[in-house]
C-alpha cells in the first residue's frame, strides 16, 4: 500500500497470514469432531506454508470452538483452503457443525513478553513470512466470486434463468447489505461476483435463503454438471466450497471515479499449477495502472482458485481502445510473462502475446458475456 492513499487490498505482500475459524458444534458431536480435527491436522502439518495451529473450547459455551492456523503467506493458504484435497479432509466435519466462520487476516504487529524471544514455532518450520508493512486503506466492502460449469448445449437456456430473476432485498442487517452483483458466461463456465458492505458470510446467507434466489439456483439444478441437492446441507455445501473463487486482489485509483465506466470480465485459463502465478502477474500490473493517471483502467478485482482466473475491471472508453492495458500486459516483457503462464489452447490462442493480432484475439476469446449487473439502490 502507497501513501497516495488509493484502495488496494492485496494477499501478495508477503505478510504472514493468521486465520480464524470460528464453529458451533451439535449437541454429542464433540467426539467426532476431535476426531475429524486430528486428521485435518496431519493433513495440513505437511503442506508447505503452514506455521502452526491451535484449537480453543470456550469457557463459557462448551458447543463453540475456534481453531486458528498461521501461516507463512496467504497464498499457500488459499491453494490449500481450495483445493480438492482440503474439500475432502474436512467432509467428517460437515456433520458436526452447526455453523462456521472463517476470516483471515494479515499480521500487522505482535508483541511477546521478551521481545528477544523468537516465535519458536516458526523458527523451527523455517517460517519466511514477514509482518504487513503498514495498514491498508479500503473502501468497507467485501469481495467474493462463485463459478462453476454448466452442461454444454445449456449456455442459452441458463443465461436466460440467470438473467431473469429478481434481485433480493440489498438491506441484510443494520450493518451489512448487498451493493453489487454482477453475472458472466464464458462457454459454459459462470462466474457470479459479489459486492457486501459489512459482514460477508452473513449477507451470503441472506441471499441463499431468499424465495427468488432459491428458484433460480433450483431451476439451473438440471443444467449443472457437478450435481447438487440444495435440500442437502451437505450437498450444497461440497458444491458452495468448490465453486468459490476467492478475490485475491482489488486496487482502485486514487483520483475520481469517472461517469462512463464499464464493467468487464476476463478469464485466463492458466497452464497446470500456474494460476496464482498468473493472478499475482495481473495484480502487479493492475497496481502499476492505479498509479498511472492514463491508464483507462480505474479498479480491477483478481479472482483466482487452481487454474481459473478471472479479472473483473471498470474501465473508460471501448475494452479493445488499448488492448495491452484491457489485457494487463502492459510494458516490456509482460505479454511474455502472460503467456508463460496462460493455457493458450484452452482458450483458443497459440502463439506469441507480443503480436498485436494474437493480443487482439486474446482480449476477444477472454472478454466473459454479461448476463446481469445489479447495483442495489440505498434505501
Amino acid at each position: 500500500m502507497t501513501s497516495s492513499g488509493r484502495i488496494s487490498q492485496s494477499a501478495f505482500d508477503g505478510s504472514r497470514l493468521r486465520v480464524i475459524l470460528l464453529l458451533d458444534l451439535y449437541d454429542g458431536a464433540q467426539q467426532k469432531f476431535l476426531d475429524a480435527y486430528e486428521l485435518m491436522c496431519n493433513q495440513v502439518a505437511s503442506v508447505p506454508g503452514h506455521i502452526s495451529d491451535q484449537l480453543c473450547q470456550s469457557i463459557e459455551n462448551p458447543s463453540q470452538w475456534l481453531i486458528t492456523s498461521e501461516w507463512e503467506s496467504a497464498p499457500p493458504f488459499l491453494a490449500w483452503v481450495n483445493s480438492e484435497e482440503h474439500v475432502e479432509t474436512v467432509k467428517p466435519m460437515h456433520s458436526c457443525v452447526k455453523d462456521t466462520r472463517s476470516m483471515r487476516y494479515s499480521i500487522l504487529r505482535e508483541t511477546h513478553r521478551n521481545q528477544q524471544q523468537a516465535a519458536p514455532k516458526a523458527a523451527a518450520k523455517g517460517a519466511t513470512g514477514a509482518h504487513q508493512v503498514q495498514a491498508r486503506v479500503g473502501d468497507g466492502v467485501a469481495r467474493h466470486a462463485l463459478t462453476f460449469t454448466v452442461k454444454p448445449g445449456s449456455e442459452s437456456k441458463v443465461a436466460e434463468i440467470l438473467a431473469g430473476y429478481e434481485a433480493p432485498q440489498a438491506q441484510v442487517d443494520d450493518v451489512t447489505r448487498l451493493r453489487r452483483t454482477s453475472l458472466f458466461m464464458h462457454g459454459n463456465r459462470v462466474v457470479r461476483a459479489v459486492e457486501v458492505e459489512g459482514d460477508l458470510p452473513a449477507a451470503l446467507r441472506h441471499v441463499a435463503r431468499q424465495p427468488e434466489v432459491r428458484a433460480v439456483e433450483e431451476a439451473i439444478n438440471p443444467y449443472l454438471e457437478q450435481e447438487r441437492d440444495l435440500r442437502d446441507e451437505g450437498s450444497a455445501r461440497v458444491f458452495f466450497t468448490r465453486a468459490a473463487l476467492p478475490a485475491v486482489h482489488h486496487v482502485v485509483a486514487d483520483r475520481p471515479e469517472p461517469a462512463n465506466l464499464r464493467r468487464h470480465a476476463l478469464y485466463y485459463p492458466a497452464k497446470h499449477g500456474q494460476g496464482m502465478e498468473l493472478a499475482r502477474l495481473l495484480a502487479r500490473q493492475d497496481e502499476s495502472a492505479a498509479a498511472d493517471p492514463k491508464s483507462a483502467v480505474h479498479a480491477s478485482t483478481v479472482f483466482q482458485r487452481d487454474d481459473i482466473v478471472v479479472r473483473l475491471i471498470d474501465i473508460t472508453g471501448e475494452l479493445d481502445a488499448d488492448p495491452a492495458a484491457s489485457l494487463g500486459i502492459g510494458g516490456a516483457g509482460k505479454a511474455a510473462e502472460l503467456e508463460r503462464l496462460l493455457d493458450g489452447p484452452a482458450i483458443g490462442v497459440e502463439g506469441s502475446l507480443e503480436t498485436e493480432r494474437n493480443a487482439n484475439r486474446l482480449l476477444s476469446h477472454a472478454d466473459m458475456m454479461p448476463v446481469t449487473d445489479r447495483t442495489s439502490a440505498r434505501s
